[in-house]
């Protein structure tokens, strides 16, 4: 998990749902250069890694209208489980969610900023009781 004095999470401010809704939106805002990255890694105490050990991933999704803002940035371990492809599942179904017009987007960016791991294990619960736990994008 992201230490929320690094990593409190950041938004594009003027970001709406019809917008991160578009295809294409997350490609179009995302910019993070490497020296950002490395920051990152520093701030969290990684001075070495191997490639696809972490992942610089937003705390806040692009998709979720979270910003390139070192405030939003954190170097996500894929193991142990859940990692970053467990969260990017639920930056997907937030995605879903709020693009199917069943959550307001201020709520998903406060559930994936707060305690996207309780999502998470509620995605589980959901596809065990047969609902959908995967969104688009």
């Amino acid at each position: 998990m992201q230490d929320k004095q690094c990593t409190p999470g950041a938004i594009f401010p003027n970001a709406t749902a019809k917008q991160i809704c578009k295809s294409g939106y997350s490609k179009s805002v995302r910019n993070v250069p490497v020296s950002v990255k490395n920051e990152a890694y520093s701030e969290y105490g990684i001075t070495h890694h191997t490639t696809g050990q972490y992942e610089v991933d937003h705390l806040i999704s692009l998709e979720l209208g979270g910003s390139n803002d070192i405030a939003n940035l954190w170097p996500e371990a894929a193991s142990p489980k859940p990692g970053f492809h467990q969260k990017d599942a639920v930056e997907n179904y937030l995605h879903s969610q709020v693009c199917s017009g069943k959550m307001d987007l201020r709520t998903a960016q406060t559930k994936i900023a707060t305690d996207w791991l309780s999502v998470y294990k509620q995605m589980g619960s959901l596809s065990s009781s047969g609902g959908s736990s995967t969104g688009s994008e």
